[in-house]
């Protein structure tokens, strides 16, 4: 038989082994926190409560990178301590990058343990006052994760001396992967709720336009086309039956794109509806409408054209609001119609002239705001007004003319993004 052979281990390697082991146990507790955590603010709280735990230290805090500054900043809610394990101290504070041991290990990316910080020139007091502890010996690790730096980890006073500390930067390195995956999560997630709530913004703005973009009546047709540049924006039209024979027709513009824009277009054309049921003319329902608009926050106002057609006669009767000129096709021509006018509504208190015209069988108004002539192509240039009304003098006897400008601007536009909200409505008389 063979003779079973003696080895001797020294007790402490058995006990290097051990520690070996522990921080094995530690490290794969800490990888499942990990890997459940989706909050930043909840895995921070939790990774320092656990760290200061694993190092029986009095407190642990981590400094977050800026990149915008280059500076280490410690933020509410970054400090554990022995008073409120899972709270947070409300401090706030900034680092310059090599400024005291955080600043040092950022820059150099490499971990420093400090028995006692007396005996290292870079300690700063600084952090002291940022913590509220009287820092005896620290322990400093960077978080690096895949896009860099993100912060230092910072354990205080620990008084547990025989962790290990490569099992230690095991952690951290988990640890900065790991708030990038949860910030990165918790991005993802806002911005799907920011679509899901742009999506129903949109959908509430719509409802606030007529329910068809073509109406008819008598020898009248309006066809119309609204698109935003944006999820949401500030354009807007309507028609409005007036009586048996009139019909009011309405383009406005609001200052701005975006939700403010939005909102301030539904408040409008809730105020707009029910002064219309007057049935005033266009002149007193503008100044009616200046005088609302002047009640909400300055620094928005909207232009406009509402216009009254008679169905009976072709006769219309108009007033302008700093709106972009209206464009009448008649006898083979496209005119310009830069009619007496008042400032945007919102503004100041103003008077709103009215303008009539009267329509002939044939003749055609097109009603536009500004995003349309402002279009610009890839290069940046713009299209213009004047480029605009050439190409519909060319294209007049189009029938859907709403839908070849529509067209031109987007063969005009391929390949930008849409910079303004683009509305156009269509007047066709006989």
């Amino acid at each position: 038989m063979d003779e079973q052979r003696l080895v001797t281990i020294p007790e402490a390697f058995l006990k290097g082994l051990e520690r070996k082991v522990e921080g094995l146990k530690r490290l794969v507790e800490m990888s499942a926190i990990f890997s459940s955590a989706f909050d930043p603010d909840a895995l921070i709280s939790l990774v320092m409560e656990k760290a200061k735990i694993y190092t029986d230290a009095e407190a642990c805090s981590i400094l977050f990178y800026n990149k915008e500054t280059n500076r280490l900043e410690l933020k509410e809610g970054a400090i554990c301590d022995d008073e409120k394990p899972s709270g947070s101290l409300q401090k706030k504070g900034t680092l310059e990058m090599g400024q005291g041991i955080a600043g040092a290990v950022a820059e150099t990316l490499q971990p420093l343990f400090l028995e006692d910080v007396r005996d290292d020139s870079r300690f700063s007091q600084e952090a002291d006052r940022f913590t509220g502890f009287p820092t005896k010996s620290l322990f400093a690790l960077p978080l690096v994760g895949r896009s860099g730096l993100i912060g230092v980890v910072e354990i205080l006073n620990p008084r547990k001396k025989d962790y290990d500390p490569e099992i230690v930067q095991q952690i951290s390195r988990q640890f900065a992967i790991a708030i990038e995956n949860s910030c990165f999560y918790k991005e993802s997630v806002e911005r799907e709720r920011l679509k899901q709530e742009l999506d129903i913004a949109s959908a509430l703005q719509k409802s606030f336009l007529p329910e068809s973009r073509t109406f008819r009546k008598g020898d009248l047709s309006i066809s119309a086309v609204n698109m935003s540049a944006e999820k949401v924006g500030g354009d807007l039209y309507d028609f409005i039956e007036q009586g048996e024979d009139k019909v009011g027709i309405l383009i406005g513009d609001v200052s701005g794109k975006g939700i403010s824009a939005a909102l301030y277009m539904a408040r409008f054309i809730s105020d707009f509806r029910y002064i219309t049921r007057h049935r005033d003319p266009s002149d007193i329902v503008l100044s009616r409408m200046n005088s609302l608009l002047s009640k909400v926050p300055r620094g928005m106002f909207l232009t406009c054209i509402y216009m009254l057609v008679d169905v009976s006669t072709g006769g219309v009767r108009l007033s302008v609001a700093g709106h972009p000129p209206f464009l009448w096709i008649t006898k083979g021509q496209v005119k310009v119609m830069s009619v007496h006018a008042g400032p945007p509504l919102g503004m100041i208190p103003a008077e709103y002239p009215a303008t009539t015209i009267s329509l002939e069988k044939g003749d055609r108004l097109l009603l536009l705001t500004d995003g349309v002539f402002d279009a610009k192509d890839k290069v940046g240039q713009r299209l213009g007004f004047e480029n605009l009304v050439r190409f519909i003098d060319t294209h007049q006897k189009e029938r859907d003319l709403v839908n070849v400008i529509i067209s031109y601007l987007d063969v005009f536009s391929k390949g930008t993004e849409r910079a303004d909200d683009v509305t156009i409505v269509e007047l066709r008389w006989g």
